[in-house]
């Protein structure tokens, strides 16, 4: 259960920086649809924006990760910190950008074992191997 509201498009039409925000996902992602994260945001224009455009920089733009590398790395994130809205979102997103069922299962053995080795050496309290330090 959201902890806000979620801003309709009737409200947000009512607030020009929000407006704007809102037309600007629309236009980038060439979709009507406004998610629900970004309508409870709204409540807060100067987060909403500031989060989009931060979003937009390293998830749109051009850079040297592709796409749906991309994708894998904030589900993989998503996973971790447990948040079901952003596994299911990016998911979404990583499919998509071409992700096949095949690529999704080697994408959830990866993500299991290293949340298995991540856990056994923080118990074990084992410091990185001095070849792995950069000097």
């Amino acid at each position: 259960m959201a902890t806000v509201t979620l801003m309709s498009d009737e409200e947000a039409a009512g607030i020009p920086e929000v407006a704007a925000v809102f037309a600007d996902i629309r236009a980038v992602r060439r979709s009507d649809v406004i998610n629900d994260f970004w309508r409870g945001l709204a409540h807060d224009p100067a987060t909403l924006k500031r989060t989009w455009e931060g979003l937009k920089a390293i998830m749109i733009a051009p850079g040297p990760l592709d796409p749906l590398t991309r994708e894998l790395i904030y589900m993989a994130v998503s996973v971790t910190n447990g948040c079901s809205y952003c596994i299911h979102s990016h998911t979404a997103a990583a499919r998509a950008k071409g992700m096949t069922d095949a690529q999704y299962g080697h994408f959830l053995a990866i993500v299991g074992m290293a949340n298995q080795t991540n856990a056994l050496v923080t118990a074990l309290g084992i410091a990185p191997d001095k070849a792995f330090q950069v000097s």
